[in-house]
């Protein structure tokens, strides 16, 4: 790719980011709904569950508070939310006849995924600040330094970038905004089968084969440790592979959707 192409392509998903982010903010409901329902479940597992869960495991969970250890598989499971919205997004696009409008005009066919994805990023991120907010609120307490936390961002981060690129395809592959919206319930479903709410050792032996070797539990274990200002081992290896593999597999796939889709022709 030539500098110049770069160039414009780099401006046209500027654009195109400028457009979702836009979009974002007449639309409100998205946000809010990656947020809402994370916290519901916190604050029913903190406080309708939690001391009976906690004590069922010890009184405490690897050594923390039910509250400390719950916090970041709900982060996670935050994370799975989003992407709905991002799926249903281009949903919207591909068969509302916006991209064949786009395709009338002179600008990078890339950036229009790309608007999508950084966009669906940034908005992650909000919703984490938010949802954050509410775990201290009822009484996360996190022990981790500057740089923990700066780790544990760019871990949500590269989260959500993976499932990004995943919802993208799903989008690209819905008939309609509705089954847009069915489509990522795989996604929402990993974190309750991982270690979000309890250790997958203390799991039926079935379902503790499946959450060790899933994504989600080395991912949450990670920021678990990070936030609480313990060591990670080598569970970060195994979850930033899981991230960059998803990441691939979904950019991948939505490419190849892209394309093909008739109604691109």
């Amino acid at each position: 790719m030539s500098t110049g192409t770069l160039s414009l392509t780099l401006r046209d998903s500027s654009t195109m980011l400028r457009r979702n982010l836009r979009h974002a903010t007449r639309n409100p409901s998205t946000l809010l709904g990656s947020v809402v329902m994370p916290c519901v479940l916190m604050l029913l597992f903190v406080f309708a569950f939690g001391g009976t869960m906690g004590n069922g495991l010890g009184g405490a969970v690897q050594g923390v508070d039910y509250v400390d250890y719950l916090a970041p598989g709900i982060f996670m499971l935050a994370l799975t939310v989003g992407a709905t919205g991002t799926s249903i997004a281009v949903a919207v696009d591909m068969t509302r006849g916006v991209i064949n409008r786009f395709r009338t005009m002179d600008i990078a066919r890339s950036s229009v995924l790309t608007g999508h994805v950084i966009g669906s990023v940034v908005q992650s991120m909000v919703s984490m600040v938010l949802v954050i907010g509410i775990a201290l609120a009822v009484g996360f307490r996190p022990s981790a330094g500057v740089v923990g936390w700066l780790a544990a961002f760019g871990l949500m981060a590269l989260v959500s970038f993976a499932l990004t690129w995943m919802a993208v395809g799903f989008g690209l592959l819905a008939k309609t905004v509705d089954s847009a919206s069915n489509l990522p319930m795989i996604l929402q479903i990993l974190p309750f089968l991982s270690s979000t709410f309890v250790p997958a050792e203390s799991m039926a032996p079935g379902l503790r084969w499946f959450s060790e070797h899933e994504p989600f539990t080395p991912i949450t274990d990670t920021l678990r440790n990070l936030l609480l200002d313990r060591p990670v081992g080598s569970d970060w290896i195994v979850g930033v592979a899981w991230c960059l593999g998803i990441a691939l597999v979904g950019y991948l796939w939505s490419r190849r959707l892209y394309r093909r889709d008739p109604r691109h022709t």
